[in-house]
């Protein structure tokens, strides 16, 4: 008998000499419903009834996804090359089919779909830059804190920076800082 059952049957016991289920519970440090679960079982099988029972449902959902669907899923990823999510939505937007990307995925790992490339790098990047200083200058703002903006300037050519702090960001603030900048 293993230590569990012999704790329930002590609370069982206990119950059926007392009739007390309030004393019992204090006592055991169980709740009423925990204590009239094991009694209840105990009476209808014995000590086999103190065993712990299988959690597992007795019955199964039926299929979620249907083989025209899965197909369908399928389909998609082969064809537009996307991941669950956007499946998930396209599945939704033009079929009116609802199914959690849990559920996505599951059919797409049954079918051994091959994997998504993940990063897709810009081989060519446009950088500017001119061949003379001061031709062409890009100026930016931005809040550095509560009352304290930057304000930053890079020349294309020389990629020289220059950078202003100011309490305010206005278009006062934004001349001066452009007439230091012509300095």
């Amino acid at each position: 008998m293993s230590r569990e059952i012999k704790k329930r049957l002590g609370w069982v016991e206990l119950y059926l000499e007392t009739g007390n289920a309030g004393l019992v519970c204090r006592r055991c440090g169980i709740s009423r419903p925990t204590l009239r679960k094991w009694v209840k079982r105990y009476k209808e099988n014995g000590i086999e009834g103190l065993c712990s029972l299988s959690r597992r449902p007795k019955r199964s959902p039926k299929t979620k996804v249907f083989e025209q669907q899965e197909k369908l899923i399928l389909q998609l990823r082969k064809k537009r090359k996307i991941g669950a999510r956007r499946i998930q939505n396209e599945l939704k937007r033009h079929h009116d089919i609802s199914f959690s990307l849990a559920t996505i995925h599951k059919v797409l790992k049954r079918n051994n779909a091959a994997p998504l490339k993940r990063h897709r790098r810009k081989k060519d990047f446009k950088r500017y830059s001119r061949p003379i200083p001061g031709e062409r200058v890009q100026i930016d703002t931005c809040k550095i804190a509560s009352g304290l903006y930057q304000y930053t300037a890079v020349d294309d050519c020389t990629r020289y920076r220059a950078l202003g702090l100011y309490k305010k960001r206005t278009a006062s603030n934004t001349l001066l800082f452009l007439e230091k900048l012509i300095e």
